[in-house]
């Protein structure tokens, strides 16, 4: 699975929404969500223009783990289908 390079904090949040995280506050140019689905979750999202490779892979590797599935299940869920 390749990850995006120019996907930015804004349209991770949306994305997140998909999977049932809202947010709960922002401070700064960082976003705190959270979920209440399998238990509650928290993450924090950086609101960047563009996310680094490294902070998009530990986020969707924290969403994953709290679901109990893979990263790639994770991106398909919230972007769609893997090209």
């Amino acid at each position: 699975m390749k990850l995006p390079r120019n996907l930015s904090g804004e349209d991770l949040v949306k994305a997140l929404k998909n999977l049932g995280y809202q947010t709960t506050r922002q401070a700064g140019s960082h976003v705190r969500l959270t979920t209440q689905q399998m238990g509650e979750h928290h993450v924090t999202i950086p609101n960047h223009s563009f996310l680094r490779i490294g902070t998009l892979s530990s986020i969707l590797s924290s969403v994953a783990e709290h679901f109990k599935i893979s990263r790639s299940e994770i991106f398909e869920k919230i972007f769609g289908r893997i090209k």
